[in-house]
C-alpha cells in the first residue's frame, strides 16, 4: 500500500492512483507550481499584464495602435518573451504570441502569432 505524497494518508482505490483525495493533489500541484519568489511573481504578473493588454487591444490579429495609448493602459515595454528579427530588417517583440513592432511617430504594429 502507497501513502500520499501531500499528506502521507494511505492511498485507497485503483492501483495507479497518486493521491488520497482531490484536495491533496491540488494542494500538492499548488505547491510545487507556485511561483518561487517575489522577483518571479511581479515578473510574472508584469508579463499577464502586458498579454492582456494586447489581446484586448488587438482583437483583429493585427491592428496600429499609439504607444501612449498603451501606456495609459498600464504596458510596460520592458517585459516580453522573446524578440523576433525579420529578414527585411523589422524587429518585433512578443509576450508569447502577442507581439508589437515601432512604427514611425510613436506608432506600433499589433499583431498575433499563428
Amino acid at each position: 500500500m502507497r501513502n500520499c505524497p501531500e499528506c502521507g494518508d494511505k492511498i485507497l482505490g485503483r492501483e495507479d492512483k497518486k493521491f488520497c483525495s482531490d484536495s491533496c493533489r491540488n494542494n500538492y500541484n499548488n505547491r510545487i507550481n507556485k511561483d518561487a519568489t517575489n522577483l518571479m511573481r511581479n515578473i510574472n504578473n508584469k508579463l499577464r499584464k502586458n498579454y492582456r493588454i494586447l489581446s484586448d487591444t488587438n482583437t483583429e490579429g493585427k491592428t496600429k495602435t499609439t504607444k501612449a495609448k498603451l501606456l495609459s493602459k498600464g504596458f510596460d515595454f520592458e517585459y516580453f518573451t522573446n524578440i523576433l528579427n525579420t529578414k527585411t530588417g523589422n524587429t518585433y517583440y512578443f509576450v508569447y504570441d502577442q507581439g508589437y513592432m515601432l512604427l514611425d511617430n510613436d506608432f506600433y504594429m499589433l499583431v498575433k502569432k499563428d
